[in-house]
């Protein structure tokens, strides 16, 4: 006669409308397996042969990760149900009826991250009797910004809301005082994603027992999110020639990026920054890090890791571009996640700064961060890893210095400490508008506080221009214009004599097309208009720009940059002024019909009349929306000028609640253009 328990049936109960995970917030994930969050209890019922004795009768759910599991390394973890037995993770019985046991499992809040195998183990006089593995009883655990012991604990309920459960973003671009919006859909919860990210740090040959800290997974992703070193997800290019591969601005949401590279095992071409920063950003909420995309309008990349921008003029005050070799991306994406920083000291937790865009190593591989953005506002750039890298992006001074021709020496005439780093933005929790967040990175300009930061960042190596320059007595300033692709328009340039005598000056007034990280592609006009100045008096000049100018050399994302430089003949000052010219496009028209139900047909249909004189060729729409809607496009050959394309398809949304269908139409002479419609699906 057999005493023992036998194991009949384990249900892991891992529906989506079961205990597990609507308390675990994980009901979004399209995946059929148990998906928990470690340092919160969830339950599983095992079926036996006959009612459990807790007296007699000994079991214990065991959990086991990676190809060789260790007790001592924490990739096996046997949960007893016995209170004499101590486990790293908790276990209690539940509930007892009949032959069904309702188990309480509580994995610890510093546990291992990524998808677990379950067994169910009994004690007989024979030795231990285990279940076999059955795939479908495996369970994903992950990090848990609800738990208090978590790590990423974050402890506002809308900021949660936003930065791990919300799939639909808004990614911002342009410039600081003309601000451009470009939806993204995040994904994290669409089929095969979250496989996708553990296949990320698989593929990175990340150690398993590293995979529960958040500061080592940030900064591992960081790196495996461009493909420079390690083949990892993205390949950047900011040639304009995207034969090979999908232009960055075409697309539209992560989830196409993230299963092109799972199942491919290869990069996927191509990125720029805000592509890595929107993929990146699905990555951390997928695994439950709170992250965020953070846009900083005028982004130093500095060349020399010093905190200046250097910009060289000739001895009339015209820029000499072979020696100016620092940029000023007009705007620069990264991410930010939300972790304690038990490395750093008190106070440094919180928000972290992490970057995947390539462009520069951190040791020897291409990442940057996790860096604390509090340690960046108070200067305190010493602190691991990359603080030095994004101090600058957001605290550069644009030093203006006259080269002397006969010995080549470089003399700093004009000093603008606050042009980088003008506006960083979000996104703002739970709903479609920025949050200026400049705050968080820096003091006010001018205000002590900033001083103060400024000598604690050079204490710690930053170097920056010293050179007590007079303000020059004449000013100069270039008003926003707001234009749209293939307008002609008026360049105002604004002089104001502050002094009490005549002022006169040639001024250079160059426009540039220029890619988005402020690296020029073609200069389109050049003036050098005379100035003359009367007492205290201001003056106009203005600067007819004409599109067919500029029409033919644009590039990517229709920036035009101006830049004024110019010496008053009287005092041998310089005057100068910078303007970017977000050229702005038309917009795509999406429009949703049919019965908003689940797995009921809709239709979207995406409209748009090419409002130029020219014919646009190679043109890619795409369309999609989270939880209704994967990833879609077609290719058009030829869109005539002032002709329309009207492409209709369908879908069954997945599942209820309100969405967004996001498209997009990209071609080689038109990028960023987009449209969204909005959408509340029954169930």
């Amino acid at each position: 006669m057999q005493i023992f328990l036998d194991i009949w049936d384990v249900n892991m109960l891992r529906n989506p409308d079961e205990v597990n995970k609507r308390q675990h917030t994980t009901h979004l994930y399209a995946n059929d397996h148990l998906i928990v969050r470690r340092g919160q209890e969830f339950q599983l019922k095992v079926t036996f042969d006959r009612p459990y004795k807790p007296s007699d009768d000994q079991f214990a759910v065991e959990f086991v990760i990676g190809g060789s599991p260790q007790f001592s390394k924490g990739t096996y973890i046997p949960v007893s149900v016995a209170s004499d037995r101590q486990s790293p993770w908790a276990g209690r019985v539940l509930d007892s009826a009949d032959n069904v046991v309702t188990v309480g499992i509580t994995p610890a809040p510093d546990c291992i991250v990524g998808k677990w195998r379950t067994y169910v183990a009994v004690v007989t006089p024979y030795g231990i009797r285990r279940t076999r593995q059955d795939e479908s009883r495996d369970v994903y655990i992950l990090f848990n910004p609800w738990a208090a012991a978590d790590s990423v604990f974050l402890d506002d309920s809308n900021e949660r809301e936003e930065c791990v459960l919300n799939e639909v973003g808004v990614i911002y671009h342009g410039a600081f005082d003309d601000v451009s919006e470009r939806p993204w859909n995040f994904g994290q919860f669409d089929y095969g994603v979250l496989d996708a990210c553990l296949f990320i740090m698989d593929k990175a040959a990340m150690p398993i027992t590293n995979r529960g800290d958040p500061i080592k997974v940030a900064r591992k992703a960081s790196a495996m999110l461009n493909s420079r070193d390690d083949d990892g997800v993205l390949v950047g290019s900011w040639s304009g020639d995207y034969t090979y591969g999908v232009a960055p601005t075409s697309w539209t949401g992560s989830t196409e990026i993230l299963l092109n590279y799972s199942s491919s095992k290869m990069p996927v071409c191509y990125a720029q920054c805000w592509v890595y920063a929107a993929v990146f950003n699905t990555f951390l909420r997928c695994l439950g890090i709170p992250g965020r995309v953070v846009t900083n309008f005028f982004s130093s990349h500095d060349n020399d890791g010093n905190l200046k921008t250097d910009i060289i003029l000739d001895e009339n005050g015209r820029i000499d571009k072979q020696r100016t070799k620092d940029s000023i991306w007009n705007y620069h994406c990264w991410n930010e996640c939300y972790m304690s920083r038990p490395d750093l000291p008190q106070g440094f937790g919180g928000w972290q700064a992490v970057d995947a865009t390539p462009q520069e190593t951190s040791d020897g591989m291409y990442r940057c961060g996790p860096a604390s953005v509090q340690a960046i506002k108070h200067g305190q750039i010493c602190f691991p890893f990359d603080a030095p890298f994004v101090f600058a992006e957001v605290n550069s001074d644009v030093v203006f210095y006259s080269r002397n021709p006969r010995d080549g020496t470089l003399e700093p005439v004009k000093v603008n400490s606050s042009h980088v780093g003008r506006m960083v933005v979000t996104k703002a929790p739970g709903q479609d508008t920025r949050r200026d967040i400049t705050d968080q990175y820096k003091f006010p300009e001018g205000s002590p506080e900033e001083r103060t930061v400024l000598e604690k960042a050079e204490e710690y190596g930053c170097q920056r221009e010293k050179a007590i320059l007079t303000e020059a007595d004449v000013e100069l300033d270039m008003p926003l214009i707001e234009v749209r692709v293939g307008d002609d328009f008026e360049l105002k340039l604004e002089f104001n004599n502050k002094s009490g005598q005549a002022r006169t000056g040639d001024v250079y007034v160059s426009g540039n097309v220029v890619y988005y990280t402020g690296v020029n592609s073609s200069e389109f006009l050049f003036k050098t208009p005379k100035v003359t100045l009367d007492p205290m008096k201001a003056e106009k000049k203005v600067i007819q720009v004409r599109s067919q100018d500029y029409m033919r050399k644009l590039v990517e994302q229709a920036n035009l940059h101006f830049i004024a430089t110019g010496k008053v003949k009287e005092t041998g000052q310089i005057v100068t002024a910078m303007r970017v010219v977000t050229l702005h496009n038309p917009k795509l028209s999406v429009q949703v019909s049919g019965l908003a139900k689940v797995s009921e047909e809709m239709f979207v249909t995406v409209e748009f009349t090419n409002p130029f004189k020219f014919n646009l060729e190679d043109v890619y729409v795409r369309v999609e929306g989270p939880g209704v809607m994967p990833p879609k496009y077609k290719h058009y050959s030829l869109i005539l000028a002032g002709s329309s394309l009207t492409w209709t398809e369908s879908f069954n949304p997945r599942r209820e609640g309100p969405t967004k269908l996001m498209a997009s139409l990209d071609c080689a002479a038109l990028r960023q253009v987009y449209g969204q419609a909005q959408l509340t699906v029954m169930p």
